[in-house]
């Protein structure tokens, strides 16, 4: 079912920031746009409370009557992600102290201590009072609870809260010291008191790494788990006036500190924030829109920021070309958005994001490139009505990403410095993307039943629970591809003893002696039957326990001639098991011989054209999209009608730069 009743176009508007007289031209242009919503309240904690007694709603008032009267729908902050000077300055308990063991003073954004007293306090009493006066509006849509989560706190607070949350999840101090191996150094505990945050003053290392990674991918957790709280508390002070309106926190893609899938499970809708840089690989954009999607086991998201033209906090903040952010946004659709929403309305004219583009720029008049285009994407979106809302994905692929995973395995000292965990599996994701299959993002404990294929690249952190769900999917019919530093440690980050991939031995049908690690600039050669990719960063020296060899090194190191790449019948179903980081030729020679066990069909297009699609009741939609700025011809198996355009289409098709092609199948 439909979060929304029509897909919200709008975004972040700031008209405390302006002159009063300002507000109905901004209605004006808006209207013009077709824009049917406005994200308010999102940064105006110190305006609504002045001290700690005192709240005042005057401006909120003014605002929310302006957009009512105008007929917008409502996206309502709680404003919480910036503290009010005087709160920092009075209680400072709500001022994080950084890795470093630095504590802060008021400034920024995103600055609280999550495990700070005061500022739960405070965050919750404040998201409750805003409820109060404004949940019962009918043009209120969604709550937008903080903003962009981020950070750590290292302070005395989170050591002691730190302390509290072991004491729930080990019971004894005996196996504290045995999940973290801490007679490692001489680092026996024998009390909670002595258990200190692992930042820079402790057991912490500069750039990601860990003395003793159970501790650190501890506090991670705890970490993720006291932010959550905060997103948790506010919730539940505005379902005291409002238990109806759905509730969301806007999230950033593939952000480490922060386990969004357990997040996702708090929402009643994902939303996140979409900024790639100039040269992000279109297969990387699409991977994170697939796992915003993902979050919730498929659900529609919603696409709460992107900019109408220029960023300004990335090295290089290019313009986007004519047409190129219409094509954005309808590639946030194409995966799976139910909105398209801006970061920001109206450009700021001080501070920090003054050079941040939006909807209406410094030049503040309605002859500009930017509003033509918000405008024509606003007259689409308002012929398109409905006819989108909750689509899904049609896939057979799922690719696991796992953030217990992704912290675990940077936390390593060694093999490899280059190995990194977003790296990898997009190294797989965008295998698939090429080959315009679709393919779902995946947590450990999503069903592995409605999928063909699972793919688990470096999967290194792998409980009992896990293992064996993998091995009843496989025993099952299933097949499932894994590669080198899979299988390693459970989830303390101790080795799984007798071999990796530990215990993924039996169902790979292997088992690794050791891997060999060498920069990405070099190649080793890896051959299959008839045809040889090269692997690179780690080589696995893998003894076969069943398997088969798919593919081989050749020539260059002492493993010549050994398995690198194999296949193993395991129940029904098929293992296959990756020893080396293969290069574009390899990844597709091993591809298709793994989905010629399918009914999945690859389908090759010209560079920069996608092709996904989306299903709900109104029927199947394809979209064709061009990321590049030149027009392209394609010859592809299609009939239907494009609803951009109300043309009827079928098999050759022209797409302009940047163009799009919605296409209601037949």
């Amino acid at each position: 079912m439909a979060v929304f009743k029509e897909m919200l176009y709008g975004g972040d508007y700031n008209p405390e920031q302006w002159p009063k007289e300002i507000w109905l031209e901004d209605m004006q242009i808006f209207n013009d746009a077709k824009m049917n919503s406005a994200t308010i309240n999102v940064f105006a904690w110190a305006l609504l409370q002045p001290d700690e007694s005192t709240y005042d709603f005057t401006m909120l008032d003014d605002i929310v009557e302006m957009l009512v009267e105008n007929n917008y729908q409502i996206v309502m902050g709680t404003s919480t992600a910036a503290l009010p000077a005087w709160m920092s300055h009075r209680y400072p308990d709500v001022n994080r102290t950084d890795f470093y063991g630095i504590p802060h003073k008021f400034g920024h954004r995103h600055n609280a201590c999550p495990n700070s007293p005061t500022f739960r306090k405070y965050s919750a009493r404040l998201a409750n009072k805003i409820a109060e006066r404004y949940g019962h509006l009918e043009n209120l849509v969604c709550w937008h609870i903080s903003n962009e989560y981020s950070g750590e706190c290292y302070c005395d607070n989170c050591a002691k809260a730190f302390r509290i949350w072991l004491k729930k999840k080990y019971d004894t101090i005996e196996a504290i010291n045995q999940a973290w191996n801490t007679n490692f150094w001489s680092h026996t505990f024998y009390s909670l008191e002595e258990i200190v945050p692992p930042n820079y003053l402790g057991d912490g290392i500069p750039n990601g790494k860990a003395s003793f990674a159970g501790l650190s991918l501890d506090y991670s957790r705890f970490n993720s788990q006291s932010i959550m709280q905060n997103f948790i508390d506010e919730r539940e002070a505005i379902r005291e006036f409002d238990p109806k309106t759905p509730v969301t926190a806007n999230l950033m893609g593939a952000y480490k500190p922060l386990n969004y899938f357990e997040f996702a499970k708090e929402m009643d809708i994902v939303s996140w924030d979409a900024y790639p840089s100039f040269d992000t690989p279109f297969s990387y954009s699409s991977m994170m829109h697939d796992l915003m999607r993902g979050l919730k086991d498929g659900q529609s998201f919603m696409l709460m920021e992107q900019t109408p033209n220029q960023q300004n906090w990335q090295p290089f903040n290019s313009l986007k070309r004519p047409g190129q952010m219409r094509q954005m946004s309808y590639h946030a659709v194409a995966h799976g958005a139910d909105t398209v929403q801006f970061f920001q309305l109206r450009q700021s004219v001080g501070a920090g994001e003054k050079f941040h583009s939006a909807v209406i720029g410094h030049v503040g008049n309605k002859e500009t490139r930017v509003l033509r285009e918000v405008t024509q994407l606003g007259n689409e979106l308002q012929k398109l009505g409905g006819a989108l809302l909750d689509a899904r994905t049609p896939a057979k692929i799922g690719l696991i990403f796992d953030w217990d995973n992704y912290w675990a395995l940077e936390y390593a000292i060694g093999p490899n410095v280059e190995l990194k965990y977003v790296d990898q599996i997009h190294h797989y994701y965008k295998e698939i993307y090429k080959r315009n299959i679709p393919i779902d993002l995946i947590a450990i404990d999503s069903d592995f039943s409605q999928y063909d294929v699972i793919l688990a690249p470096c999967l290194y952190l792998l409980n009992d629970k896990t293992a064996q769900k993998i091995e009843n999917y496989t025993k099952d019919g299933g097949i499932f591809v894994t590669s080198t530093m899979s299988g390693l440690v459970d989830e303390n980050d101790n080795i799984h003893l007798g071999g990796y991939p530990g215990p993924l031995k039996e169902v790979a049908g292997i088992w690794v002696e050791e891997f060999d690690a060498m920069p990405m600039s070099k190649k080793i050669p890896v051959h299959f039957t008839d045809t040889m990719g090269h692997g690179t960063l780690l080589c696995d020296i893998i003894h076969l326990e069943g398997a088969q060899a798919i593919a081989t090194y050749g020539e260059g190191e002492f493993y010549q001639g050994m398995p690198v790449i194999t296949s193993h019948s395991y129940g029904k179903g098929q293992a296959y098991y990756v020893g080396t980081m293969l290069d574009d030729q390899g990844m597709e020679t091993l591809f298709n011989q793994i989905l010629e066990a399918t009914t999945l069909t690859s389908l090759y297009l010209p560079e920069g054209i996608e092709v996904t699609e989306r299903c709900n009741d109104n029927g199947r939609f394809k979209f064709i999209l061009n990321h590049l700025g030149k027009e392209q011809q394609l010859s592809i198996d299609i009939v239907g009608q494009d609803l951009l355009t109300d043309a009827n289409v079928s098999n050759d098709l022209t797409v302009a730069p940047y163009g799009v092609k919605i296409i209601k199948l037949a």
